[in-house]
C-alpha cells in the first residue's frame, strides 16, 4: 500500500463544538466561523435559521454512541438526538428531515438519505450505548423503521450500516438482517473492468460507505456478496484517491468515468466514511494495510492533504466545512464537525 502519510500529534474528540451546536431540541445543520476581537477566542456561531435535520442528529447519535466512557455531557448529547429522531418518525417506519428553529415540520415523513442515516443512527444506539435505557428505546424505534425500502442506493447504504451495529449485538435479528441483505443488493457486484471495478458509473458521495456495506454484509450474512468484492472496491477507491501517499478524496461535485476529475472541492464526510471503511475492512481481514488508511484520514483533518492545511479549528473542536483550492472553508457546520469526530474515534486505535 501507499505510504501512510507525515505524523502529525493526533488530537482527542472534543464534543465542545457539537455541544455548542445543540440545544434542548436538537442539533443545529450550519455555523458560521467568526473571528472575534483580539482580545476574544475565536469561535463559531449556530445559524438557528436553518434550524434542524434529522440527516446530522443521525449521525451526531452514531458518534456519541461510540464513545466507550461517555462524559455526562456526550450522554446527554445522545438522549437528545434519539428523543429527536423517535419525534421524527412516524408510525411506519419513514421520517421527517427537517424541523425549523420554530419547531415546526416542514415536510412530511419520507424515505431519503434521512431515513437511511436515522436507521445509522439507531443502531449504532441500540448496540453501542452504555445506557440500558438508550440501547432498548433505539432498538424499538431501528426495528419500526427497518420494515421499510427506500427508492435510492445511498439511504440503503446508510440504513445498511445501522443493521451491520444491530447484527453485531442482536445476531438473531431478522428485520436487520433482511435490510442487510438487501441494501447489499442495491449496491450490486463490482464490474469486471479493473479500471473501474465500481457497481456504479459515477462516484457520488460518501462512496466508501457502498464498499463498506458490502464487506461487513460479507461477514454477518451467510449468503451474503463476496468478501473479496468488497475489498476489490475498497482497495479500487483507495489507490484512486492517494496522491504521493496523501488522501485526496472525490470533490462534492462526484466524478464519473471518463470525464476529468477535480480535486476541489472536497468534503469531510468523504474522508470520514473512508476511515469507517479502513476501519471495517482492518477489523474483517487482520490486514494492517486498512490500518494505515484509518491514519490517511486522520492525517487529512490534521494536514496532510493536497493544500497542507490543518481541517479543524483547535480552539472551538470544530471542523472546517470544506477543502477548497485556496485552502479550508471555515465555517463549521453539523456535518464537518461530525465528520472530524467520528475519524478521531478511530484514531485512538491506530494513531
Amino acid at each position: 500500500m501507499p505510504g501512510s502519510g507525515r505524523r502529525h500529534p493526533t488530537p482527542q474528540p472534543s464534543f465542545a463544538h457539537l455541544s455548542r451546536l445543540s440545544d434542548d431540541t436538537g442539533l443545529f445543520e450550519h455555523a458560521r466561523h467568526a473571528i472575534a476581537r483580539r482580545e476574544h477566542a475565536r469561535h463559531a456561531i449556530a445559524r438557528r435559521e436553518h434550524g434542524y435535520c434529522t440527516d446530522d442528529v443521525a449521525r451526531g447519535l452514531v458518534v456519541t454512541c461510540r464513545e466507550p466512557e461517555p462524559a455526562a455531557e456526550v450522554l446527554r448529547l445522545a438522549e437528545r438526538y434519539l428523543a429527536f429522531l423517535t419525534h421524527a418518525q412516524d408510525t411506519r417506519g419513514a421520517f421527517r428531515n427537517r424541523l425549523g428553529h420554530d419547531r415546526r415540520w416542514a415536510d412530511e415523513p419520507g424515505l431519503g438519505d434521512w431515513w437511511g442515516r436515522a436507521l445509522w443512527g439507531l443502531g449504532t444506539a441500540a448496540a453501542r450505548s452504555p445506557a440500558p435505557w438508550i440501547r432498548e428505546e433505539a432498538l424499538v424505534a431501528f426495528s419500526r423503521g427497518a420494515t421499510r425500502r427506500a427508492p435510492t442506493p445511498h439511504a440503503m447504504v446508510f440504513a445498511g450500516l445501522g443493521a451491520v451495529e444491530v447484527l453485531r449485538r442482536h445476531p438473531a435479528h431478522a428485520a436487520a438482517a433482511a435490510l442487510l441483505a438487501d441494501a447489499a443488493s442495491t449496491i450490486g457486484a463490482p464490474g469486471a473492468d479493473p479500471l473501474w471495478p465500481w457497481p456504479q458509473a459515477r462516484l457520488t458521495y460518501a462512496n466508501a460507505a457502498l464498499a463498506e456495506v458490502v464487506i461487513a454484509a460479507s461477514q454477518l450474512r451467510h449468503d451474503g456478496p463476496s468478501l473479496d468484492g468488497g475489498l476489490r472496491m475498497l482497495t479500487w477507491l483507495r489507490d484512486l484517491q492517494l496522491r504521493d501517499g496523501r488522501l485526496s478524496v472525490v470533490p462534492a461535485d462526484g466524478w464519473e468515468r471518463g470525464a476529468s476529475r477535480r480535486r476541489h472541492d472536497q468534503q469531510p464526510i468523504e474522508v470520514a466514511a473512508f476511515a469507517d471503511a479502513c476501519a471495517t475492512a482492518a477489523d474483517v481481514t487482520g490486514d494492517p494495510a486498512w490500518e494505515a488508511g484509518v491514519r490517511q484520514a486522520v492525517g487529512w483533518f490534521l494536514g496532510d492533504n493536497d493544500v497542507g492545511t490543518r481541517m479543524w479549528d483547535p480552539a472551538t473542536g470544530g471542523g472546517y466545512d470544506g477543502l477548497t483550492a485556496h485552502g479550508p472553508n471555515l465555517n463549521q457546520g453539523a456535518e464537518s464537525t461530525l465528520a472530524l469526530i467520528s475519524t478521531l474515534q478511530h484514531a485512538r486505535r491506530w494513531s
